[in-house]
Order: C-alpha cells, then sequence, then structure tokens
C-alpha cells in the first residue's frame, strides 16, 4: 500500500571485541525503551478513555464549526494563530456548527486538539463515531453499505432542527461518508472541506481514489495479507486491518509520538464494503453545496499528485495547502487546521 514504503528497525551488525559489554548496555538501553514506550501507550490509553467518556457525554459526539473559502490556493507555514483571538466576524456567521467525519480505522477521539481549538475560538464542534468505529461497538464485519456506514451522521442531520444548518469536515474516506450526506441532505449543510479525502466523483468508488497508490482492486483483494474474510474465503473480503508499522509509515510519518500510541490503542479494523461501493451524486444535490479541499503536501498515504488529481477531475470552490503535514493533519499540524476551518467559516 502507499507508495511502497517499508519500515524497518535498525540494527547493530558490528561485533569483535567488547561485543558483549556492547550487548549488555544495549539490551539495558532497550528495557529502558520498552518501559518508556509502555508507559507511552498507558498515557495515551487515558487520553483515549477521556476523550470516550467526553464522546458519551455528549452522545457520541463532539462540536464544531466552519464556513466558505475563496478558489485561490494557499500555503500555510507551520506556525499559525491559535484562535484564542476570535474576530468580530465570527460572531455573526450562517452557522457555528461544525461536524467533524473521521477517516479509515479512526474515530470521534482523533479530533481532541481540533475540537479544543475550535471551542476557544467559539464554535460548536460535533465529532461522530462513524457505524463500528471509536466506541461503537458494532462488528466491522457486518457493515455492508456506506449508508450503514455512515448512518450517525445521517441520524444527526436528520435530527437538526428544521432552520438549522452545519458545515461537514471529512478525513480521508470519511470523504464518501460527507459526499453521501451531501447528497441526501445538501439543504442542512451550508459547506463541505474535505481534508486529504476520498472526494469522489459520480459513479466512483472511495477506493478508486486510492487505486493510483496501489494496485488495482482485484489484485488487491487477490494479494492483500491484511484482508478479513469473515464470511469465508470462499465469500468477498469484509474488512481491512493494518499493521501497526505500517500505519505509522503511512499515516503519521509527521504526526507527535503520544498521537501516534493513541492511535495505536484506539484505531479499529476497516469496513471494506462502502469503501468499494459507487456513490451516486447529483448537481442538483450534491453539487449545489460548496466544497473546499484540504492538501497534505508531506503525505505518504495519498500523495500530493492524488490529490492533486482529486481537485483537478472534481473541482472544489476553494483549495488549501499545507506544508509539512502528514495525512493526519489534525495530529500533525493542528494549528494550521484551526487556521483554515477559521478563515474558511467567515466566507460568504
Amino acid at each position: 500500500m502507499g507508495n511502497g514504503l517499508i519500515c524497518m528497525p535498525k540494527r547493530d551488525l558490528r561485533g569483535g571485541v567488547g561485543s558483549r559489554s556492547k550487548r549488555t548496555s544495549n539490551s539495558r538501553s532497550q528495557r529502558k525503551t520498552v518501559s518508556e514506550e509502555e508507559l507511552l501507550h498507558r498515557q495515551a490509553l487515558a487520553m483515549a478513555i477521556q476523550q470516550h467518556q467526553l464522546s458519551q457525554r455528549f452522545n457520541g459526539s463532539m462540536s464544531r464549526r466552519i464556513g466558505s473559502t475563496s478558489s485561490r490556493r494557499r500555503d500555510l507555514p507551520d506556525s499559525i494563530t491559535n484562535g484564542r483571538q476570535v474576530p468580530a466576524s465570527l460572531e455573526n456567521l450562517e452557522t457555528k456548527k461544525i461536524v467533524l467525519v473521521h477517516g479509515e480505522g479512526f474515530g470521534a477521539w482523533c479530533w481532541y486538539k481540533t475540537i479544543s481549538l475550535l471551542e476557544e475560538a467559539g464554535l460548536h464542534p460535533v465529532a461522530l463515531d462513524l457505524t463500528g468505529s471509536g466506541i461503537d461497538h458494532t462488528d466491522t464485519n457486518s457493515i455492508t453499505t456506506l449508508a450503514d456506514y455512515t448512518k450517525p451522521l445521517i441520524n444527526y442531520l436528520q435530527d437538526l432542527p428544521e432552520d438549522d444548518k452545519v458545515i461537514l469536515v471529512g478525513h480521508s474516506c470519511g470523504g464518501a461518508s460527507i459526499s453521501y450526506a451531501l447528497e441526501h441532505f445538501s439543504k442542512k449543510i451550508t459547506k463541505a472541506v474535505f481534508l486529504s479525502a476520498t472526494m469522489v466523483q459520480d459513479g466512483q468508488r472511495p477506493f478508486d481514489v486510492f487505486s493510483g497508490e496501489l494496485e488495482s482492486a482485484d489484485v488487491f483483494l487477490q494479494k492483500s495479507q491484511f484482508l478479513v474474510y469473515n464470511n469465508g474465503r470462499d465469500k468477498s473480503p469484509t474488512g481491512l486491518v493494518l499493521d501497526k508499522q505500517q500505519i505509522k509509515c503511512l499515516y503519521f510519518n509527521q504526526s507527535p509520538s503520544k498521537d501516534i500510541s493513541l492511535a495505536a490503542v484506539s484505531m479499529r479494523p476497516i469496513p471494506l464494503a462502502p469503501i468499494m461501493e459507487k456513490l451516486s451524486l447529483t448537481p442538483e444535490n450534491y453539487g449545489s453545496v460548496r466544497r473546499y479541499f484540504v492538501q497534505t503536501l508531506d503525505d505518504h498515504m495519498l500523495s500530493a499528485d492524488i490529490q492533486e488529481k482529486l481537485v483537478r477531475e472534481n473541482p472544489p470552490h476553494g483549495v488549501y495547502k499545507i506544508k509539512g503535514s502528514d495525512h493526519c493533519l489534525f495530529f500533525s499540524k493542528p494549528q494550521s487546521l484551526n487556521k483554515i476551518l477559521l478563515e474558511i467559516a467567515q466566507l460568504s
């Protein structure tokens, strides 16, 4: 998967005089490293539990918000304002509700930095667990359609008061979920923001977005060692589980170690059926909502070239670029992401 990256641990192949003492020293160092890693994982687990408790408190969701943007492209530097100084223009917005939709394997917990920054700015973010994700205990192997997978988002939109509107933000394969929502609830959505996401066209599958990075669908399904066949090897695969080291290479090549550990204890298997399903999108519904795409320029999961292709083939209203961000910009560049969302929120 990805760009064929393989992460291998470094080895010291030297020997000779003093090698025993070196091995003893190395073993102590390894024990220390293991101890530090265990502590890190415990801290990350505590963080995950805290975020899950927050999710339960808010009915499995947390609040957020966005707006609209111009068609100009922007390259953002590393350090950006943290959103604590609330511009007067944020007080008179079309909506302050921003719904954050995670990507494959993630959950509402991945947005904890973004939620905090948006709330400090006076917006109302809501992060949802899609079916079989986060603290939703549905067996991922039982999810057979994109509608099933996206149901928590659909339920949220259905329950909105008649005059309420929201901004949708989707990450990675969450782009398919917000595209599905745009087609069915366009009247309740003011804008949609795709974060290095599957911004598919009519008749396209989310998997097709990654086909340039992977092999063809048929070859991938035949060869992949990460597939789960819950219904038997003679049936279609039902899920996808990635090796932790591979996930680190593909998703978190610029993310802090604590966030990587948080992901290690929180990520769930990926239901395969939703990303293999073709979407039906119309100009009257999907096409009536303003879309914005945020490109991550140091992304090993969805390369800059593939992201550029998405933008070129399905042009959004505006494009932003973040330098030095891996696939998970909410971890690697949260301040830059917050800056973009606040700017989009002020556009009409």
